[in-house]
């Protein structure tokens, strides 16, 4: 059969809808295309698979290629793709078995060498698949984190033939190892270090106990930024919701993943100034 059908998933914000990458071989002049709203990076893995299946021993078909990611209206961004696509031009071209696609989804980018190299974003299509009861393979370095939600759900590999090794039931991919249990102590500064402000400490102590929201108004230099920094320390722990909610965020905005700070409250982050623009004939002396 020339068509295979592989499930991967997209990043939409903190969401990861799911995307079917469907492969069909044809006969005529050989030829690779990728439909389905694919940016810049998802129509330059073609270059990238086509390297790594040849880099480890497959045989890549001289066919007319059609790679269409479903749904066709939802935009497809980054290198996440590349091994769905890998596997699906494997599977239609009879190099490993289809039967076994259908209980797993891929989210990784490909090296030119068949490795398999981390993406952004990799907890909520953790989260995505766990709810669908499949299993997700991922990176290695991204196995720590998809791992908060569950590590049964979880694959983690290499290399693509260590992905191939599963497909074939050759050999096992292993389940990530978590250190999430040895999280460290929320250490956000709290109010001991402001003096005065009465009226302003009170309004924090209000909305850290009633989860309301805040708006601090003032002139600078009367300490908005100082009070909001504290806010964190008045806030109970997080609870696991919550907690992977944060971290969720914190994945998509491609900072680096800590185990260990995973369930910690995150902190004010104050934006720098941009200089003024100085008015028209003015000089700097």
């Amino acid at each position: 059969m020339s068509l295979a059908v592989v499930y991967s998933r997209a990043q939409l914000g903190v969401e990861a809808p799911p995307v079917t990458v469907e492969v069909h071989l044809a006969n005529g002049l050989p030829s690779l295309s990728i439909v389905g709203m694919p940016e810049t990076a998802v129509r330059e893995s073609k270059d990238r698979v086509r390297s790594a299946l040849l880099h480890s021993g497959f045989e890549f078909p001289a066919r007319r290629i059609t790679i269409n990611l479903a749904p066709a209206d939802l935009p497809k961004q980054g290198g996440r793709y590349d091994l769905a696509i890998a596997l699906g031009v494997l599977a239609a071209s009879g190099q490993i078995p289809m039967e076994t696609l259908q209980d797993y989804e891929f989210v990784a980018e490909l090296a030119l060498s068949g490795a398999m190299r981390p993406v952004r974003g990799i907890l909520p299509s953790a989260l995505a698949v766990s709810k669908d009861r499949r299993r997700l393979v991922c990176a290695t370095d991204n196995g720590e984190e998809a791992g908060l939600a569950g590590t049964h759900c979880v694959l983690i590999a290499n290399h693509l033939l260590e992905v191939c090794a599963q497909l074939r039931t050759i050999r096992s991919l292993p389940h990530p190892q978590t250190t999430t249990d040895e999280t460290l102590p929320d250490s956000s500064p709290d109010l001991r270090d402001v003096r005065g402000q009465h009226h302003a400490r009170r309004a924090l102590e209000i909305s850290a106990a009633g989860n309301h929201s805040l708006l601090l108004v003032g002139p600078p230099g009367t300490g908005k930024t100082l009070l909001a920094s504290r806010l964190a320390g008045l806030l109970p722990p997080l609870d696991k919701q919550e907690a992977l909610e944060t971290a969720a965020v914190n994945s998509i905005s491609n900072r680096k993943f800590d185990a260990r700070r995973w369930r910690c409250r995150p902190r004010h982050r104050s934006r720098p100034r941009r200089p003024r623009a100085r008015p028209a004939g003015s000089r700097r002396c």
